[in-house]
């Protein structure tokens, strides 16, 4: 893995998405290197000085694009140490370091692809997302599940494309049945109850064994999901999975 560049960033801008859910805005102090969707960054909370190690930090996901280096947008649910550290010390205006690019999850954009999703694991597409347009010809079915509607955090810029992406197919899962209910309700085909499957939208995909598939979530997600492509005959080589974390 290569070193990457080392840059100061000041916090933009917070959003607490509830349940200790946030995105965070970060300005570094110049335009980062290019980098691709679906590459990832690690940010220190403590100082870096550049004659001694690089401190203590963890990965996230880039879900800002890459025709804008002038900001990064990371998203974080808190679990653990480093993440709890975070909920209790970014502020805005506060300076952290971030390193980057890292990564090979990268989505193939020369066929069909299904991405799926949880909770903030949709990070690793969100770039992807954003950089579709009208004209793209390959089918992209995006399997966005989290535990309560709300926490379908990145679902305005999914909503966004469906409504110009003609190839991109989406089906959320929303887990807790409170508002599980009340979403089902809404004039919205998408919704389903529970958690993201490969059999619930397995008779969606057009041609199942020709589509590269993505996964990014939680472990047990990760498992499940590669688990059941694997028993329905999916190659593989056909398997990509977000294991950074």
């Amino acid at each position: 893995m290569s070193v990457g560049q080392k840059l100061p960033c000041f916090v933009e801008k917070i959003i607490h998405h509830g349940e200790h859910v946030f995105t965070v805005d970060l300005r570094p102090n110049r335009p980062v290197t290019k980098f691709r969707p679906g590459h990832f960054l690690h940010l220190a909370l403590d100082d870096y000085d550049p004659s001694g190690f690089w401190p203590d930090s963890r990965a996230f996901s880039i879900a800002s694009s890459p025709f804008n280096r002038n900001l990064i947008r990371i998203s974080y649910s808190v679990r653990g140490r480093f993440t709890g550290r975070m909920e209790a010390e970014l502020v805005e205006g506060r300076q952290v370091w971030i390193k980057l690019p890292y990564g090979e999850f990268a989505v193939d954009n020369t066929g069909d692809v299904v991405l799926f999703a949880g909770g903030t694991g949709i990070t690793a597409f969100t770039a992807f997302l954003d950089g579709l347009t009208s004209e793209y010809h390959f089918a992209v079915y995006l399997v966005y599940g989290a535990r309560i509607k709300s926490l379908l955090i990145y679902r305005d810029l999914v909503q966004q494309k469906i409504k110009t992406v003609p190839s991109l197919h989406v089906s959320y899962f929303v887990e807790q049945d409170t508002e599980t209910r009340q979403a089902i309700k809404e004039p919205n085909k998408f919704y389903n109850t529970g958690c993201v499957s490969v059999a619930s939208i397995w008779p969606n995909i057009q041609s199942p064994k020709e589509a590269n598939y993505y996964i990014s979530g939680p472990p047990v997600m990760l498992q499940t999901i590669s688990q059941d492509l694997r028993n329905m005959g999916i190659e593989e080589n056909a398997i990509k999975i977000d294991t950074w974390e």
